[in-house]
């Protein structure tokens, strides 16, 4: 054979070799498309940031917009050729799948109804992502939030939790991931109802107003965007502290809810 022949192979298989790490990355690296900002925390979490294509409307990263939960942008998801799709359990299961490029996993998960959910929400993305330590990561912050909360020292005060202290907020009650959260960490959540109420603060329908002079909270806990805003005046009672939060560690359930908890801790110290 001449040796222009072996030169072309040689060069061929150096060629190949040079591909494997890249075919390696992109096995490790699945395209996926995050229908929701606490997913997208999830995955980046999980190291998995630049294999996220595109975002929801609501997401901060940088990504191509593919529409809401409720109504996915199918046209953008699409162009974006995902391999993995990834929404809440609000999304209809219809409607995710029929979003779906041919191919691509259109996943569902949950996370807002209690830590377990929490918990099998990050294990069942990063499953589906591949994310080979996944049990072990999970099982890790299991441990931590556990830790986390115990060292907040509620000491069986009674609060409530709202959304917000402005406009109309809602409160979170039994089933709820900030619900078990907050008992976890010491405190009695005095919320009488499942899921989320929605309270009428104003007017001459209010309902806030009469339920907390019924039921009178040692605290109320207001999951606010801004530290400075200034509650509604008919939530203000006598006698009943009201702790803003940073909302931001506290409405993505997930890796978040460690800083909350931190935030939550040092809210408490004298």
């Amino acid at each position: 054979m001449r040796p222009s022949f072996f030169r072309t192979l040689l060069a061929g298989l150096l060629l190949a070799l040079a591909a494997l790490p890249t075919l390696a990355a992109a096995a490790a690296c699945p395209r996926i498309v995050s229908q929701s900002p606490y997913i997208t925390h999830a995955l980046v979490w999980m190291g998995l940031a630049d294999c996220i294509v595109g975002v929801s409307r609501y997401d901060t990263l940088d990504r191509p917009q593919t529409g809401g939960v409720i109504d996915p942008d199918k046209a953008m998801i699409d162009r974006l050729q995902p391999q993995l799709m990834i929404t809440s359990d609000w999304t209809k299961p219809e409607i995710w799948q029929a979003a779906a490029p041919k191919g691509a996993v259109a996943l569902r998960v949950g996370g807002f109804r209690g830590m377990a959910d929490v918990e099998a929400m990050l294990r069942e993305i990063g499953h589906a992502a591949g994310v080979a330590d996944i049990d072990a990561r999970v099982d890790r912050y299991a441990a931590d939030w556990r830790a986390a909360a115990a060292r907040v020292g509620g000491k069986g005060r009674r609060v409530l939790l709202l959304s917000a202290c402005t406009g109309a907020p809602h409160s979170f009650g039994r089933g709820t991931t900030l619900y078990e959260l907050f008992n976890a960490a010491g405190f009695d959540v005095v919320a009488d109802h499942d899921s989320i109420r929605n309270f009428r603060v104003d007017g001459p329908a209010a309902e806030l107003p009469d339920w907390l002079d019924a039921r009178h909270p040692d605290l109320i806990f207001a999951l606010k965007n801004h530290r400075d805003e200034a509650c509604n005046t008919t939530i203000v009672r006598p006698g009943i502290a009201i702790v803003p939060l940073d909302g931001a560690h506290f409405i993505h359930p997930g890796p978040d809810l460690l800083i909350g908890l931190q935030e939550l801790r040092a809210a408490m110290q004298p």
